[in-house]
């Protein structure tokens, strides 16, 4: 069995596949946020030109925390730094630069979407992307494979000897799982607890779970299939991915205390939709406009 191509030609110019899957996932995320915002009573108009800054940010954040996580091959082979075709792109340094840029932009563009509650929106917008993202980057790039394997399920990848274990599969299912989770979640919360749509309610719940399991399945892929002994940069992803879990457990923590107050007072600010409400509030994943904090102030 040959190792999936990890380029083409298109005459005399090289295509790499990797890039294009990546560009693909980075459209979706940007299409589907724009969902989410508008099913919400946001404006989206802002959002073209943000996710570009977001998008090179994410690449150079990216691209920075794998080199200096590999500090010393790349200090033997300074040529090589700029080689993003042959793959090297740490998750956690995309989001550690992609994601204030993302934020701070957003709210000079759109100052009335709260911080916390951006973030539960985009939260199952990374989990989609993330589990794209792997079937359309690692999985298609130089070295995208895990350990060596001898089982029936292991694969080929270009760069690598023998078969390796499918990572990029194994996470691409996960992260479909962690979305599945949240939008169920973010459904729920919206209604609870007596069925009805509310607005105004405490946000950041969305965003703490997807912290926990994410923070989990990064640790645990690292160390269990990808992760050598010894080796900063896997020591590094390991210790993210426990950070970002205990960081979503303090959250969770907090979150829970501010929805037991706020029901305590009465829920301030939010209320059930009335019958003729229900038609213009359907889910995100339909994306019909919904009632906003303002429009129920009003």
């Amino acid at each position: 069995m040959k190792p999936i191509p990890v380029a083409f030609h298109i005459g005399p110019l090289e295509v790499h596949t990797y890039g294009i899957g990546l560009a693909i996932a980075f459209w979706f995320a940007y299409a589907y946020f724009g969902r989410r915002l508008r099913a919400r009573g946001y404006p989206a108009d802002w959002l073209g030109g943000v996710f570009l800054w977001v998008i090179a940010a994410a690449v150079v954040g990216a691209r920075v925390a794998h080199v200096l996580a590999n500090l010393s091959y790349y200090g033997a082979h300074p040529v090589e730094i700029l080689a993003v075709w042959h793959g090297g792109l740490s998750s956690f340094g995309g989001l550690i630069l992609a994601l204030p840029t993302g934020l701070w932009l957003a709210h000079r563009r759109c100052p009335e979407l709260g911080l916390t509650e951006a973030l539960d929106i985009v939260a199952p917008v990374l989990m989609a992307a993330w589990a794209l993202g792997r079937l359309l980057g690692p999985q298609l790039m130089v070295a995208g494979g895990g350990h060596p394997t001898h089982q029936w399920f292991g694969m080929y990848y270009a760069g690598q000897v023998g078969k390796r274990l499918p990572v990029p599969i194994f996470q691409a299912l996960e992260d479909s799982a962690i979305f599945s989770l949240l939008v169920a979640l973010d459904r729920r919360l919206r209604r609870w607890p007596d069925g009805g749509r509310r607005a105004g309610y405490p946000p950041g719940g969305v965003l703490a779970v997807a912290m926990v399991l994410w923070g989990v399945e990064r640790f645990v892929d690292e160390h269990l299939w990808l992760g050598e002994d010894g080796h900063l940069g896997s020591v590094l992803v390991q210790a993210a991915g426990l950070a970002l879990a205990a960081g979503g457990l303090a959250l969770l923590v907090l979150t829970w205390r501010r929805w037991t107050a706020w029901l305590a007072a009465g829920a301030p600010g939010g209320r059930p939709l009335r019958a003729d409400d229900v038609d213009r509030t359907d889910t995100a994943d339909r994306g019909a406009p919904s009632v906003g904090a303002d429009e129920v102030a009003r």
